[in-house]
């Protein structure tokens, strides 16, 4: 285990989901083209719904780059994890929305996974991580998450307190 590398992956992973929420505070709807384009499924549900953006998603992607660079792990690294960990993202706001889970509602479990796990495991070879370290980190992701989605809404960052 490389506690150095791994404290680097959590922020990373921070960084690419956090982001998003970060910036839509300071734009609003400014520039929020849902990724699915508004597309409704056979269902009557959005393929993802509203709060998934073209905005967020470019943001993380740049943001995650520069960050994983300025920690030492190269661009590409980041860019890695970020798409792979908005990919998480986007499947668990599809199978939210097929389960009628409201946009932005709490679903423990299928909010974090998927975007840690996902991007350790897109990243394992090139990190040369252990299955350990990949657990390790979803853990203290999932926690954290938990933590500061409570603390971004005490500071307005998010609408729920999850």
């Amino acid at each position: 285990m490389h506690p150095l590398l791994l404290l680097k992956l959590l922020l990373l992973l921070m960084l690419a989901n956090g982001a998003p929420i970060a910036v839509k505070d300071v734009l609003r709807r400014h520039l929020a083209y849902p990724v699915d384009g508004g597309t409704v499924l056979g269902d009557g549900r959005p393929l993802f719904g509203k709060s998934k953006t073209v905005r967020g998603l470019s943001v993380s992607l740049v943001a995650t780059a520069i960050g994983s660079a300025l920690l030492g792990l190269g661009w590409r690294i980041g860019l890695i994890i970020s798409a792979v960990a908005m990919a998480g993202d986007l499947c668990s706001s599809l199978v939210k929305r097929r389960l009628n889970v409201a946009p932005s509602g709490r679903a423990t479990g299928l909010d974090q996974i998927p975007e840690s796990l996902l991007p350790l495991l897109a990243v394992r070879a090139d990190l040369a991580l252990a299955a350990w370290d990949i657990l390790v980190v979803v853990g203290l992701f999932f926690v954290g998450e938990m933590l500061l989605s409570i603390l971004f809404y005490r500071l307005h960052l998010r609408d729920h307190p999850y």
